[in-house]
């Protein structure tokens, strides 16, 4: 049951990222593997998976704002780099250049140590940024096409919700 869960997680978080509405779906059962089950950081996972499904929404915000609190009290620091891919999508998918460079400093600060530094390319990815530096990750189709892929997942989140259109 706790590797269900796990993967469960993981699966809702991926999925949010390309596809809202069936995030919902996958959330939920995530949330229904955790109900008797003392997995802190797959139950973080799991919220994470809700930012990400809800990128976009101005009223996101506040919500990144009090799970980074409890993470930093909590010491979970395992998961803060993923919370902060998913401000990062947030923050692409609202085109906001300005709070995106926030994140962008504090997602490098949390993957200095090379764990997760190929999230800091994927960020640059989402809001179609250059990079300065490099993680060394190596893409299994290239640099120019997962770029081009994560760019995609934001510019459909921002159709989806009509952030395109007057």
């Amino acid at each position: 049951m706790v590797e269900a869960a796990h993967n469960q997680a993981l699966r809702a978080l991926a999925v949010a990222f390309y596809d809202p509405r069936q995030a919902d779906d996958e959330i939920d059962l995530a949330h229904q593997l955790l109900a008797n089950l003392d997995l802190s950081a797959t139950t973080v996972n799991a919220a994470i998976a809700t930012l990400i499904r809800d990128a976009g929404n101005p009223a996101l915000d506040d919500r990144i704002h009090n799970l980074r609190a409890e993470l930093d009290i909590a010491g979970l620091t395992s998961v803060i780099p993923t919370l902060e891919l998913a401000a990062a999508f947030h923050r692409a998918v609202l085109d906001d250049h300005d709070a995106l460079a926030a994140t962008l400093s504090r997602l490098r600060e949390q993957t200095q140590n090379g764990d997760y530094a190929y999230y800091v390319d994927i960020a640059h990815y989402m809001a179609d940024l250059p990079l300065s530096h490099v993680s060394g990750a190596r893409w299994l189709d290239g640099e120019p096409t997962t770029r081009q892929r994560w760019r995609a997942l934001a510019t459909a989140r921002r159709n989806h919700l009509g952030l395109d259109h007057p």
